[in-house]
């Protein structure tokens, strides 16, 4: 269940009930030509509430932008500093665990976050540490949507090599199921060149002129989307489980 459609009541018999809760992280950035800007947050978003629905387990509001300044040359993406980012992550698990949560999950969408909310659950142990209270049980957990072992297969069959690193079919299928609405037809000219690296924005995108990273997002399709959302969810819930359990 979502935590901003529970009243303080019935949020209070949740945590009450169980210590963990979800928290999706994404970010709002350029996905290509057919990918949506706000791809990163609506899968993180979507994916936390099928899982949340999955398992009867709270939902927290979702941290929508994150670390992409390497996509800053393409228009509309938006973008935090690491710090910010990292206090970002501690308010939201320090609001949280005053309730008496201690068990966080996050559900991250962008691969730019992934250093960043590692150092921000090291910060938040420290704080906690120092704080005392229920510090030694506070556990936070980041998982990638796309690394699951059944997602990974999934993905791996369905597009092979042509997933690429960026603005890959996988997520632009989900996107495409998740808003089919705003699905956009896009003709693509020429390959997306090879997957390397890059050392700022302005040469990530000489290097990547239309945003794809070694991708080719235009098979995609909702039909994958909804396998592929369907495959994640088991992936998070099977994690979260053993995460709450202490086994992982």
């Amino acid at each position: 269940m979502l935590l901003h459609n529970c009243t303080w009541a019935e949020a209070e018999q949740r945590m009450a009930k169980s210590p963990g809760i979800i928290i999706p992280i994404g970010s709002t950035e350029q996905h290509g030509p057919n990918g949506l800007i706000g791809t990163d947050a609506i899968c993180a978003d979507a994916l936390a509430e099928a899982a949340g629905e999955k398992m009867d387990v709270l939902v927290a509001p979702g941290i929508p932008v994150g670390m992409a300044q390497h996509h800053m040359a393409f228009k509309g993406s938006m973008t935090v500093r690491a710090s910010t980012l990292i206090q970002l992550i501690g308010d939201w698990v320090g609001s949280l665990a005053q309730h008496g949560l201690t068990h966080f999950y996050f559900i991250n969408a962008h691969g730019g976050n992934i250093a960043t909310i590692k150092s921000a659950f090291d910060e938040v142990y420290a704080t906690a540490k120092l704080k005392g209270g229920n510090a030694g049980q506070i556990q936070c957990r980041s998982v990638n949507w796309w690394t699951g072992d059944r997602t990974t297969k999934l993905r791996q069959s369905l597009y092979g090599k042509k997933e690429g690193a960026h603005a890959t079919p996988s997520e632009v299928s989900l996107t495409q199921f998740l808003r089919p609405d705003v699905i956009k037809n896009v003709a693509m000219a020429g390959d997306a060149g090879k997957v390397q690296s890059y050392k700022d924005a302005d040469d990530f995108r000489e290097k990547f002129p239309d945003g794809r990273m070694g991708s080719d997002p235009s098979i995609a399709t909702p039909e994958d989307g909804k396998n592929i959302l369907d495959a994640c969810v088991e992936d998070i819930a099977e994690d979260y489980e053993k995460f709450l359990a202490g086994a992982a």
